[in-house]
This record gives structure tokens, sequence and C-alpha cells, in this order.
């Protein structure tokens, strides 16, 4: 007797790949006498012309290696395409793209007329998840289009982190890093885009409590070629600075009979009194606070 084997509820959500995704076509009756539309051959990929594709609207990737995708195409003229493309059949007779859009822009770069595809039918919710798990699954992914890819799911689907973890098969942790990235001012985020910034200097900015010192962090880090931990080295210095304490006045020793004199002055003239003596040299200086102890002190001298 053979036992079935139970499924691991711990399974990563994308161990079955995009045609877990993806509903087939069914296949339409076999007396229906009108010739199958394409969408009949079901999972069966069939060559459709590269001009009666329309660009995914859903796509997330903003950035597209042209040297990559020129090295792409020299391999489609020499090999063909290897994955068929998934796209879905439109009202108008088109199709539109729900994934492979490299070898779809490769083949036409390569002057390919055709392309092999495989339909599916599916609404825009679906082909929107497809998308953005697809991209999420490649590895040259850059930071911010990952980030701006699990904004999407929580946005459109309203997942938490902890959903989308499961749904992409990442560390719920990363999908929180990642979503941090979004936090960045907008220049920032476009030196991550592009590569000036490593993921882990992004990281390290975001520890700073506004956009300014945010974009002054970036620029420092560019000009100076700082590593990620002299990054997190400056900028803790920046939040924490060492705070360097004032020495106090140095205590100056008053000479006993410039004391006695100072005191005597201070009690006739009931004003305070500073005596600057240099060696039998100085001034005295008299302070008063109004008016009125200005001319008592006027009068005090005077009758003197």
């Amino acid at each position: 007797m053979t036992t079935a084997t139970p499924a691991d509820p711990k399974r990563r959500a994308l161990g079955k790949g995009l045609d877990s995704l993806l509903p087939r076509v069914p296949a339409k009756p076999a007396e229906t006498p009108a010739a199958p539309a394409p969408e009949a051959e079901g999972g069966k990929p069939r060559e459709i012309s590269v001009e009666s594709i329309d660009r995914n609207p859903y796509q997330t990737r903003t950035v597209m290696n042209q040297e990559q995708l020129s090295e792409l195409s020299a391999s489609i003229t020499a090999n063909g395409v290897v994955q068929p493309i998934l796209v879905r059949p439109l009202a108008n007779g088109r199709f539109q793209l729900i994934a492979g859009e490299r070898r779809w822009r490769a083949s036409m770069l390569a002057g390919k007329k055709t392309i092999p595809a495989i339909l599916r039918q599916v609404s825009d919710e679906q082909a929107l998840e497809i998308t953005i798990v697809e991209n999420l699954q490649r590895a040259d992914l850059n930071p911010m289009e990952q980030a701006r890819a699990f904004e999407r799911l929580g946005r459109e689907f309203h997942m938490t982190q902890e959903q989308i973890a499961t749904r992409t098969g990442k560390d719920r942790a990363s999908v929180g890093n990642f979503l941090r990235l979004l936090k960045l001012p907008n220049s920032v985020q476009q030196m991550v885009e592009s590569g000036t910034l490593t993921f882990g200097h992004a990281r390290a900015i975001l520890a700073l409590p506004d956009p300014e010192m945010m974009e002054e962090a970036a620029q420092l880090v560019i000009d100076r070629g700082l590593s990620v931990r002299n990054t997190e080295a400056w900028i803790s210095a920046k939040l924490n600075p060492v705070k360097v304490e004032k020495p106090g006045k140095p205590e100056i020793h008053e000479d006993p009979n410039v004391r006695e004199v100072r005191e005597q002055l201070q009690r006739a003239l009931g004003l305070k009194v500073t005596i600057d003596d240099h060696k039998g040299r100085g001034k005295v200086i008299i302070e008063y606070s109004k008016l009125e102890d200005f001319d008592t002190l006027l009068e005090s001298l005077s009758r003197r």
C-alpha cells in the first residue's frame, strides 16, 4: 500500500513557478466548427507575430541593461528563443505581454518576425501579480525596483509584509528593508537605482532624520568613495557628536592687600568693585545697574 507524502506547509510560495499563477486557456469543444483561436491551444507554445504584442502595462522594471539585451539578441539570432514568453489575448485580437519582456525586445532587436508564446487567460489583477512576482524572481532587479514591486504588492493586494514575504518566498526582514528604501529622497533613490549607491549604503543613510542630511551623506559617499562601514561611522558621529567641555575660567589669585582695598571700596560705595592689578599697575572697575546708583556714585566721589 502506498502512503501519500503530505505536502510541506512551509514550502516556499513560488516553488511551483509561474504556472501556479496562470490558469490555462481552456480548449474549445471538438465539435466547434470554427477554426480554433490561438488561446485554444492551452499550454502549448505557438509562434505569434512580435508586432501583435503590446507591452505589459504592469511592468515594474524601469531599467533594462542594453548591453545584456544585445547579448540576448545575439543568442536568439544563433539559437532562437529557448523559453517561450507568456501573453494573454486581448479583445481586439492583439496580445498583451505578461512575462518575458527581455526576450520579446531582444527578438525584435534580432529582426525576428515571430516569437514562441504561451497564452493564458488572466484578469488584470492576476496579470499584475504575475508580473511583479516574475520580476522579483530575477537576480538582476535593482534594489529600488524590488522596493517598488513589494510596495505595489502591498498597495494593490492589501498584503502585509509577512504576506508579501510568504507570497514571494523572501524573508520578511528583507521585505521590510527594501520597503524602507522608498523613504529616501528621490535624488538618493536615483543613485541607488543607477548603482552609484549600494543597498548597504542606502540602508546606512536611512538612519539620518531628514532628507537634507540623507542627500548630504549620499553625496559624501560618492565624493569620498566611502565604504559602507565608513559611511556608518560618519553617520554615527553625525548623530552623536562628542561634546567638548569648555575649559573653565582659570582661578585668579588676588593679592590680600588688593582684596582689602576692593572690599573697602564696595562698602563705601555700595556698588560692586573690581580691581585689575598687575604689579602695581591696573584699573578699578565700578559697576552700577541703574542711573540712581550712578548719581550716588558721582555724589560720593565729589564729596571726597
